[in-house]
């Protein structure tokens, strides 16, 4: 990976993040403004991706779009981290009855297709929502349901330090097994953890779409990532509207600066 690959991927995941604080200031609209007399208009000075069905201006959805997409998908994960945390250190320190039953519990939920889950529970739950409780359910239960993963490495890695000298080390000056818990694994799983938040924001941001694509995640008029494709579910309307594509390539590109930025943080460290 070449120097100017990273830093490209670093100066685009910076321009999403001005994005994410400042889309207020930078949508020349607002994403719900209609423009009644300019219906599916196409790019032009005062909409420069022109503009949709409901007449809004499609590039002002695409930057609160980001906002939305990329702004709480950290939330999200850091929700499948604490929750994650919490389950594995609980199921490396446990009798062998609860390291069992919360790893089973890992395992059924790993065993499910991850979209499957979550369309299934998401179809659940209720779907006449406003759309900030539809932003708040959206990322809620990708936060919920995907910690599986992240706790099966917590728990090993958790194992792992129970064995390490370094706890047997403390043990043999008198520090309680609850002191040794509290102050010295917390250091330990703190390197596991992090890896596991930056590698679940793409995952939650990919969840997010497919959500919102097929209609059960942010509700209209608020915009994300998923609900501005949705504009090319008729094959027709990519040929007539070439433009609409767009929130698809900054999708695309912001997980390629993601994954871009991960791999270079790991081969540093």
């Amino acid at each position: 990976m070449t120097k100017l690959t990273r830093r490209l991927a670093a100066a685009w995941l910076l321009v999403a993040l001005l994005v994410v604080v400042g889309a207020g200031q930078l949508a020349p609209h607002s994403y719900d403004r209609i423009f009644s007399e300019s219906p599916d208009a196409q790019p032009s000075k005062d909409h420069l991706l022109g503009t949709d069905a409901v007449s809004r201006d499609r590039f002002s959805r695409l930057i609160h779009g980001t906002r939305i997409s990329l702004g709480f998908a950290p939330l999200g994960a850091f929700l499948a981290t604490l929750v994650a945390g919490c389950i594995g250190a609980l199921s490396g320190l446990s009798k062998p009855w609860v390291d069992r039953t919360l790893m089973f519990s890992c395992e059924l939920f790993i065993s499910l297709p991850w979209m499957f889950l979550l369309i299934s529970a998401r179809s659940l739950m209720p779907l006449n929502t406003t759309p900030v409780a539809s932003v708040a359910i959206t990322f809620l239960l990708l936060g919920l349901l995907g910690w599986a993963g992240p706790a099966r490495i917590v728990r090993a890695r958790t194992r792992e330090w129970l064995n390490s000298d370094q706890y047997l080390f403390a043990r043999s000056l008198g520090i309680s097994r609850r002191r040794a818990f509290l102050i010295h694994l917390p250091p330990v799983l703190k390197p596991v953890l992090l890896a596991q938040f930056w590698i679940a924001i793409p995952v939650f941001i990919l969840g997010e779409a497919n959500l919102s694509l097929v209609g059960l995640g942010v509700s209209d008029p608020l915009p994300s990532w998923g609900a501005l494709l949705r504009d090319m579910n008729r094959p027709e309307a990519l040929l007539e509207t070439p433009w609409i594509i767009t929130p698809l390539l900054v999708l695309v590109a912001t997980l390629i600066a993601v994954q871009t930025v991960l791999r270079t943080t790991r081969s540093q460290t």
